[in-house]
């Protein structure tokens, strides 16, 4: 890809509309945990310092429609205490109130717009959403890799409106993905977990062929477990997907795939319900499987350890639950001591590093899901392919 970065784009004295992913939990109508923002935060002190006035733009949830539980006002307000630059909050998206918000802050005060998502026009690229967006501002920055896999006003539209190029965030982003595709450096592993299995059958297909190992745990090991024919109890299980996972195993790098040896089960699905660790191919019936056991870590890790590339996606149980958290601890553990290239991505991986306090040992954290399995796929991400007419 040749597109254009910070460092190509003239901005001093211009208005710059960011499109930063500040897609953040709120809890009581407060931050809960603030990485996207945080990960935003110096491509805007960077734009200011040369002389830019900064506009950002954002998406919340998924609203359907104008929905004040998801307004950005207190994400505009974290955004202004992390970065310690003047913020106000706009009343919309795009027209003349917003306009005159602009106005009326003047160049020094960093503008946050409303959700992006109250526009109906957002998500299907409505030329009159990115019409008005491009209104705003006459150059546009695109920072937000968690929406780089989606066609959208605020990303795509944008950016052919206005000269456009990558942020800081999307950079380190980009380059993050393009170590993991490109080195030649072995062994090569990835570690699968989370909930959904058809969120990474995908995945699974297209880096079977180019890892040496991919351990997999979390939720979704319990539907390829259901696709070797054991007996799961009551563990998360997409029965459609599985004949599918099961031409994936029985495929020729089928026995790449490891599975964990045991797992811990419990009675009901809730943190204090009663649970032992039983082998994952023997999951008693009325039982719920909640987190990987602990010979699985106990063969994960070494494996880890000793990866040159390591890609994890997806925790390995019910991390937010305290008994329910050793597996994923143990990986964390694992990919701090790994002496090799590690990235982490999706946002509750993230979320469990920084609760586990192993945040800092990796080399890279994304701050986007969807996107990163999108590109390891191999798939054009419509929000980069946009900046390239620029470069």
């Amino acid at each position: 890809m040749s597109i254009p970065y910070l460092d190509d784009l003239v901005v001093d004295g211009e208005r710059v509309l960011v499109r930063a992913d500040l897609n953040v939990p709120l809890v009581d109508g407060t931050v809960g945990d603030a990485f996207r923002i945080e990960a935003s935060v110096p491509t805007i002190q960077e734009l200011r310092r040369r002389g830019a006035s900064v506009i950002v733009a954002t998406h919340l949830g998924r609203p359907d429609g104008f929905d004040p539980a998801l307004s950005t006002k207190p994400v505009a307000e974290r955004l202004g205490e992390l970065g310690g630059f003047p913020v106000v909050h706009a009343p919309a998206v795009i027209g003349e109130r917003v306009e005159a918000t602009i106005d009326a802050a003047g160049p020094d005060v960093v503008v946050v717009l409303e959700n992006t998502r109250f526009e109906a026009g957002e998500t299907t690229n409505d030329p009159f959403v990115a019409d008005g967006l491009a209104k705003l501002a006459t150059r546009f920055v695109n920072d937000a890799f968690g929406t780089a896999h989606r066609t959208q006003a605020s990303t795509v539209g944008v950016a052919s409106r206005l000269p456009s190029a990558a942020g800081l965030l999307l950079a380190a982003e980009l380059t993050a993905f393009d170590r993991l595709l490109s080195e030649p450096s072995r062994p090569y592993v990835v570690v699968l977990g989370g909930a959904k299995i058809s969120h990474k059958l995908g995945l699974m297909r297209a880096l079977l062929p180019e890892v040496d190992l991919m351990l997999v745990g979390g939720g979704v090991c319990f539907t390829l477990l259901a696709a070797g024919g054991y007996e799961v109890g009551d563990s998360l299980v997409d029965k459609s997907m599985v004949p599918e996972v099961r031409s994936v195993l029985d495929g020729i790098h089928g026995s790449k795939v490891v599975l964990p040896e045991d797992v811990v089960v419990a009675d009901s699905f809730a943190a204090d319900a009663p649970h032992r660790v039983v082998p994952a191919t023997a999951i008693p019936n009325g039982t719920v499987g909640l987190d990987i056991g602990p010979a699985a870590v106990e063969a994960f890790a070494p494996v880890i350890e000793e990866a040159e590339r390591v890609f994890w996606n997806g925790p390995m149980g019910v991390f937010e639950w305290e008994s329910f958290r050793a597996g994923t601890q143990g990986v964390a553990a694992a990919a701090a001591a790994s002496g090799g290239y590690t990235v982490v991505g999706g946002g509750e991986s993230v979320a469990a590093l920084r609760l586990i306090g192993r945040a800092e040992d990796i080399d890279h954290l994304s701050t986007g899901g969807g996107a990163g399995l999108a590109l390891l796929e191999g798939a054009a991400l419509p929000g980069i392919v946009a900046l390239e007419r620029w470069g």
